[in-house]
C-alpha cells in the first residue's frame, strides 16, 4: 500500500494534514482484499485511534465466489454494510472510503473472532457461545426479513446455475484434482445426485443469506457481543443456509448433539417447525459441505495458499454425516467410499500442490 493512497482515505477522516499511521499488516484468509491495522498518534478527541485499513484489489466489485454478478454502483462491502447498520445489527463502522484508490478505514473491531474464543474456552463453555452466534443470525434474518427491490442483496440470488456450480465445483476440484476421472457409471451417479440435491435446494423458502456466517467472520466484542464481518456477498437464498454454514463449519468440530440444540434453538426463535428446518438444514449441508470441500483444493490448486487443506477432512465429516440424514442419499456416501480414502471420518489432509 503506497502512502499516498492511504493518506487520501485518513484526510476524509482526520482533515489536513492528514495524520501519519503506524500500520501492521494481518493475517488475511481465503479473501482477495488485504488489511492492516492502523495506530494514528495524537488522533483528535472523538476520533479513532486505531482501525482497519482495507486495501481492494483492482476487481473490486468482483465478488470472490460464483453466482450473477449485477451491475453495482456502490461497492457491495459498503452497500451490504449501510442496509445491516440501518437496520440495528452489529457490523463495523465505515470511517472513510477512497474507491479510487481502494482504500475502505473500518471500525477496529479487536482480534478475537469466535474461531479464537472456541479455542480458548472450554468445550463446555461453546453451546453458551453458539447460543450467542444463532440468536445473532435470528435476528440477522428478522430484521432483514423485507428488503428494497434495489438491494444488491435483493437482485443477487442462489438461482440454480449457481446451485449446480458449487456443486460441480466439488467434482472438479475435491474429486478429479485429487483422485482423477470417476469411471462413467459413478460419474452419472453423481450427477443424478447432485441433481436431486440442487432440486431440494431450489425448493426450499429463501430469505436473506450472509453467505459466509462461521466462526471466522464472527467478532467477539470486549464486551462478549458478536459484530459480523465479511458480508459483502449476501445474497438471497435458502433460509437455512447461514444456520449450516455456522454449524457445520469445516473449521470447527461440533458433535451431533451440539448441532442438533442449536437447529431446535433457531427453528424456536423463527418459530419454524422443528422437523421440517431439521430436513433442509440436512439437504443445504450436503451442498454445502460438498462445495467446501472443493474450494480448499481449489484455494490451494490456483491461489497458490495451502492453508486450507487441513479443513477438507472435517468438511467430509460433515458430508458423510449429512448424507446418512438426507433420504436417499446413501448411493453418495458410498460413491464417496469408494472413491476418497477414509470417507468419510478418517480422510487424509490432502497434499499441497506447492510441496
Amino acid at each position: 500500500m503506497s502512502s499516498p493512497h492511504l493518506q487520501r482515505a485518513l484526510a476524509e477522516l482526520y482533515g489536513e494534514p492528514a495524520p501519519e499511521a503506524q500500520l501492521v499488516r494481518l493475517r488475511g484468509d481465503a479473501s482477495t482484499r488485504s488489511y492492516f491495522r492502523a495506530h494514528i498518534e495524537g488522533a483528535k478527541a472523538g476520533l479513532p485511534s486505531d482501525l482497519i485499513v482495507m486495501q481492494l484489489p483492482e476487481d473490486a466489485f468482483r465478488s470472490d465466489e460464483a453466482g450473477e454478478q449485477p451491475t453495482a454502483k456502490r461497492l457491495p462491502f459498503l452497500e451490504v454494510a449501510e442496509l445491516l447498520a440501518s437496520r440495528g445489527l452489529p457490523v463495523p463502522t465505515v470511517y472513510a472510503e477512497d474507491l479510487d484508490h481502494g482504500v475502505v478505514l473500518l471500525e477496529d473491531l479487536g482480534d478475537v473472532t469466535l474461531h479464537e474464543e472456541l479455542g480458548r474456552v472450554a468445550p463446555e463453555k461453546w453451546p453458551e457461545l453458539y447460543g450467542r452466534a444463532v440468536d445473532l443470525l435470528a435476528e440477522l434474518h428478522a430484521r432483514c426479513g423485507e428488503l428494497p427491490k434495489s438491494s444488491i442483496v435483493a437482485r443477487r440470488r442462489f438461482d440454480r446455475a449457481l446451485l449446480d456450480w458449487e456443486l460441480e465445483h466439488f467434482r472438479e476440484w475435491g474429486l478429479q484434482a485429487l483422485f482423477g476421472e470417476l469411471e462413467p457409471k459413478d460419474a452419472a451417479a453423481l450427477s443424478m445426485a447432485f441433481e436431486t440435491i440442487a432440486d431440494r435446494m431450489e425448493g426450499m423458502p429463501y430469505g436473506f443469506v450472509h453467505r459466509d456466517y462461521q466462526s471466522k467472520n464472527l467478532m467477539v466484542r470486549s464486551d462478549g457481543a458478536l459484530a459480523l464481518i465479511d458480508f459483502q456477498d449476501a445474497l438471497m437464498g435458502p433460509r437455512v443456509y447461514d444456520l449450516v454454514a455456522l454449524l457445520c463449519d469445516s473449521y470447527v468440530a461440533l458433535d451431533i448433539e451440539l448441532q442438533e440444540s442449536m437447529i431446535a434453538r433457531y427453528a424456536a426463535l423463527r418459530r419454524i417447525e422443528i422437523g421440517v428446518l431439521r430436513e433442509e438444514f440436512w439437504w443445504a449441508a450436503l451442498h454445502r459441505k460438498l462445495k467446501d470441500a472443493g474450494r480448499f483444493i481449489f484455494i490451494d490448486r490456483v491461489r497458490k495458499n495451502p492453508d486450507f487443506l487441513r479443513w477438507f477432512p472435517q468438511s467430509l465429516i460433515y458430508v458423510g454425516r449429512a448424507a446418512e440424514r438426507a433420504f436417499g442419499m446413501k448411493p453418495l456416501n458410498e460413491l464417496l467410499a469408494r472413491t476418497i480414502p477414509g470417507f468419510p471420518d478418517a480422510v487424509s489432509e490432502p497434499t499441497s500442490s506447492m510441496e
